[in-house]
């Protein structure tokens, strides 16, 4: 049976449109960092390289080059941690410049892939389909530990909207959001779900005050 991660993960992926504390493992990723405006072209080069080699990973894996404990899997969603470059922070003004963003955007892979499967992967792929960004692809293990989290529905754009709730509900428990570095979960494709229709799951890390 194909482990479903909306089935099976829906404290992870699935969380309601308010906020609520939650603590998040250690996770394996396939990762690439970048900078700029997410509405550039650029931007759509860096999605098509991870989904490249995730879905590499899953179907090698499904004809037969199987890893212990494999089952068939669906490809988990692309996943974005944002942040600003340092001259943005330091003359912040208060309203993002978009140009002003960096990012590490990943998918998830399950725990039985190892990082030594995923560079038989990397090679496999600079051979059927060179791409420079490539070069820049990670494995990482990589763990957010206690954070907040909501689904927020809309566009990207009113996003603040759901961090002014989610750091409301952080005072209220006596809890201090470590840095304005947060995650964006990707439930939706932007490409065919209209704005006012998008989902995504908004979390950034918290500690006790």
């Amino acid at each position: 049976m194909k482990y479903e991660w909306r089935k099976k993960e829906k404290a992870f992926y699935l969380p309601k449109n308010k906020p609520e504390i939650i603590n998040i493992p250690e996770f394996k990723f396939i990762t690439i960092e970048g900078a700029g405006n997410p509405n550039s072209d650029f931007f759509s080069e860096y999605i098509g390289v991870l989904y490249t080699l995730s879905y590499a990973i899953k179907m090698t894996l499904k004809k037969g080059t199987q890893a212990d404990d494999y089952v068939d899997y669906t490809v988990y969603p692309l996943e974005g941690v944002w942040d600003l470059k340092e001259e943005a922070k330091k003359n912040f003004t208060g309203k993002i410049n978009k140009d002003d963003l960096v990012f590490k955007l990943m998918i998830r892979q399950p725990d039985f892939v190892e990082a030594s499967f995923f560079q038989q992967m990397l090679e496999l792929t600079r051979k059927k389909k060179p791409n420079d960004l490539l070069e820049q692809v990670k494995f990482e293990k990589i763990t957010d530990g206690n954070c907040l989290q909501m689904l927020h529905i809309g566009s990207y754009d009113d996003e603040p909207e759901s961090f002014e709730k989610m750091e409301a509900f952080a005072e209220s428990q006596n809890l201090l959001r470590t840095s304005k570095v947060h995650r964006e979960i990707y439930l939706s494709d932007f490409r065919k779900v209209a704005p006012e229709k998008l989902k995504t799951v908004l979390r950034f890390k918290v500690n006790a005050k």
